[in-house]
């Protein structure tokens, strides 16, 4: 029986990394523009939180609020769903023996979320940055779901909490690390986030969220978040041994290596520079695809040895 402690401190524990995310992205974002002090600039997402809580919403000729809301619901809906497979430490709250496709199926769920907030608005922009999503979704979506499957196959099961265990002596993210390495560029694409932020791309004026203001602004703000930070905690189970580690309890060693990979992925946020749909589609399918089911092979000779 999943305790109950489980089921409170997930949320929590999101919401607070989530924040803790944006302010992350904040003083990031100040440091890389040269600004003095920047981190004087941990608390403007607490800022643009309180002013879009006042906004009023715009509204563009013959939308589908509708659908437009939805969408914007769905995306941290999708993230917290994917991290209830996630272990806080030892226990998850769905400790499901189908853990690892839940997970990838609830990001799945992602595609839809932005497709249906560009659609709604019946804005040119906004339709675009929803039909770059599905793009970018067929290019990174191959290659993460055969890194998946790899330390799936490592651990010869699809349970996220036995994923973890089954590292005990060597993380797979050192033995596996192609499929590691695929796993965070896609991490960066089911964000869309940093040099995979095609679907609010300035050049397409914000894309997706061009149409999006005051809480419903916020609220995709708030799951595209969500969805940075769970991509960075499944990494944990998947590839760094989960909660295990010295001295410290296991739920300790779990934030501290989501805060890791949750800091390396807002650095390259800021680092890297975005790159064009149709050369992140060609490396993804000539390199990406080819590496990682070289690396499953890989892992295959070494199991069934």
């Amino acid at each position: 029986m999943t305790p109950v402690w489980t089921v409170v401190a997930l949320p929590v524990a999101l919401g607070v990394l989530t924040l803790l995310a944006a302010s992350g992205n904040a003083v990031l974002g100040a440091a890389a523009s040269g600004a003095p002090a920047p981190l004087r600039h941990w608390d403007d997402p607490l800022r643009a939180a309180a002013r879009a809580l006042v906004q009023q919403r715009r509204r563009t000729f013959a939308a589908d609020r509708l659908l437009s809301r939805v969408g914007v619901v769905t995306l941290p809906v999708a993230a917290l769903l994917a991290a209830v497979v996630l272990p806080l430490g030892t226990r998850a709250v769905a400790d499901w023996s189908v853990g690892v496709v839940w997970f990838n199926a609830m990001e799945v769920a992602t595609w839809a979320a932005v497709w249906l907030t560009g659609w709604g608005p019946n804005s040119a922009y906004a339709l675009v940055g929803g039909y770059r999503y599905l793009a970018q979704g067929l290019a990174y979506e191959l290659p993460h779901m055969f890194a998946l499957i790899t330390v799936a196959l490592g651990a010869g099961s699809l349970n996220v909490t036995r994923v973890a265990d089954a590292q005990d002596g060597l993380w797979f993210g050192v033995w596996m690390p192609v499929a590691f390495a695929v796993y965070l560029v896609s991490a960066l694409a089911m964000a869309f986030w940093g040099p995979l932020a095609h679907p609010v791309a300035d050049d397409v004026a914000s894309g997706a969220a061009v149409e999006l203001d005051g809480p419903d602004r916020l609220v995709f703000a708030v799951g595209r978040y969500a969805l940075l930070v769970v991509a960075a905690a499944a990494a944990v189970p998947f590839f760094l041994g989960g909660g295990a580690g010295p001295w410290l309890p296991a739920p300790v060693w779990t934030l501290v290596k989501t805060l890791v990979v949750l800091g390396a992925l807002l650095w390259a946020g800021h680092r890297l520079p975005v790159l064009r749909m149709d050369r992140f589609l060609e490396f993804a399918w000539i390199v990406l695809i080819p590496a990682s089911l070289l690396q499953m092979l890989v892992v295959a000779l070494v199991v069934l040895d």
